[in-house]
């Protein structure tokens, strides 16, 4: 267990105008972001590029990963409001290329595909050139869940693998390895979409489970590729076994390519949706 941070680590607070507007806008829009929620280490960059990622269907998540700061308990209803508030809010900002993602909604029948589907409605019935990228559950595996997002029709939609195969029971214990592979497989399959998932190390995996992963992610014809250092949130969540040095970050550059990969972003502040619009 690592437990002090590298500085290559440490972000800057910042308070600026364009900072204080993004929060004005998304308060005034009853909204949530994944930046606030999750405590991701580039949200006041983000901010200040007047972007966020939004963080739909409350957040209150059914599922207890361990490593992700979102609060697991009794999901509140649906806001059937939020979609056009998502719009509204993308028109206010003025984006070019909106990221949304959500809490896991195992009490949806539907998993909340056609609450994801509906923001994509919104937003291009008053924003039709912003690019939308979607960050989701896997719903379970279910077809028709997938079905709607594919009819919806996201610029790319992004699902996580998280981690390698043989941490991914402790680290998502509702979760499935093979399941989170079939998902990115399906849409790939039966759509046009672009595709995307993301993985954290230094939770503990070995240099050859990360390349086995990616091969696994490169044979499901994953388009686009993120890996970052996990941070522990707090006390209570996984520790961190590594902190990866810049030259490893180098190294595994190279491993992506070599594979195939040919879209990726690899780095210690990486994060799922972290300058998303400069990969696609």
């Amino acid at each position: 267990m690592q437990n002090r941070l590298p500085q290559y680590l440490k972000r800057p607070i910042i308070d600026t105008d364009k900072t204080r507007n993004v929060r004005k806008i998304l308060k005034a829009n009853c909204l949530n972001t994944v930046c606030e929620n999750a405590r991701c280490p580039n949200k006041n960059e983000c901010y200040t590029k007047n972007t966020a990622t939004f963080l739909i269907m409350g957040n209150n998540c059914t599922r207890n990963c361990r490593y992700c700061n979102i609060t697991c308990e009794k999901p509140l209803p649906l806001d059937k409001d939020e979609p056009l508030h998502i719009a509204k809010a993308v028109k206010e900002l003025g984006l070019k290329y909106a990221v949304i993602t959500s809490v896991t909604r195992d009490d949806l029948p539907d998993g909340g595909a056609e609450h994801f589907a509906n923001c994509i409605y919104e937003i291009r019935k008053i924003s039709p050139d912003t690019k939308i990228e979607i960050l989701t559950p896997d719903f379970k595996n279910q077809k028709s869940s997938l079905d709607t997002i594919i009819k919806a029709h996201p610029d790319v939609f992004n699902h996580n693998i998280e981690t390698v195969k043989e941490l991914f029971k402790t680290a998502r214990p509702q979760g499935n390895y093979d399941n989170s592979l079939e998902v990115l497989n399906y849409i790939k399959q039966n759509s046009d979409i672009t595709t995307k998932s993301g993985l954290m190390i230094g939770l503990g995996e070995t240099w050859e489970q990360i390349e086995q992963t990616l091969k696994d992610l490169y044979k499901v014809k994953c388009d686009i590729l993120t890996i970052g250092q996990y941070i522990q949130p707090s006390k209570n969540h996984l520790p961190v076994a590594k902190y990866y040095t810049l030259e490893e970050y180098e190294k595994l550059k190279e491993l992506a390519a070599s594979i195939g990969i040919t879209h990726y972003q690899i780095g210690p502040l990486v994060r799922s949706s972290y300058n998303a619009a400069s990969l696609v």
